[in-house]
């Protein structure tokens, strides 16, 4: 059974913090037998949602640029990762970016209602926020959180769970941090068995 994994780095720094994490992640995904590929999001050219609403009544997209093909991956994906470092107590604005653009599958969900996910798709659909701050509050990723929330219900993954590390400033980085890239190794190979078992089970139905 082959597991596709799909990173995004939402981060617009390459090698960072969070994209250190994300690629940890993903090495734990590919160590179990996961597909893996990563997508830097700087590195596309794509436009950002102009409110038109014109989804709400077509169910497509008026923008044609690299997040098409983009979002066609994240719905063929089992397994997606979404990485973002805390900026200003949010995610960046190359993630938002794709998460606006988004907008096209709400619409097809909530008001053309052309689109349904049903348990079987979203419990074998695995989604993993990353993310890396500076500060050391508690509270600092919790602004990130119902927005990557948002996403993962929209295109039908369960939000599965989050590898966050805060206070990057005072460990100088991801790699001083003592536990961080073991953990997200660890999740990465989690996830992947988690899809792998669902696929295995026996699907029940009632009478």
């Amino acid at each position: 059974m082959s597991i596709t994994v799909l990173g995004i780095s939402g981060s617009p720094r390459r090698h960072g913090n969070t994209e250190t994490l994300l690629d940890r992640f993903l090495e734990g995904a590919a160590s179990t037998g996961g597909v893996v590929n990563k997508v830097v999001l700087k590195d596309l050219h794509y436009r950002s949602c102009q409110g038109c609403n014109a989804c709400h009544k077509t169910g497509v997209c008026v923008l044609t640029d690299d997040f098409t093909p983009l979002f066609e991956e994240i719905r063929t994906a089992d397994v997606l990762a979404l990485s973002s470092p805390i900026y200003s107590m949010g995610i960046t604005a190359e993630l938002k970016a794709l998460i606006d653009r988004a907008q096209v599958y709400w619409a097809q969900k909530f008001v053309l209602k052309t689109l349904y996910f049903d348990y079987e798709h979203i419990k074998r659909h695995k989604g993993v926020f990353i993310s890396t701050a500076g500060q050391n509050w508690d509270h600092v990723f919790n602004g990130a959180f119902p927005i990557v929330t948002a996403f993962f219900n929209d295109m039908g993954f369960e939000y599965r769970d989050n590898v966050i590390a805060n206070n990057m400033d005072e460990y100088g980085g991801i790699r001083g941090h003592p536990t961080a890239l073991d953990a997200a190794y660890k999740k990465g190979r989690m996830v992947v068995k988690e899809v792998i078992a669902f696929g295995d089970a026996p699907v029940t139905t009632k009478d």
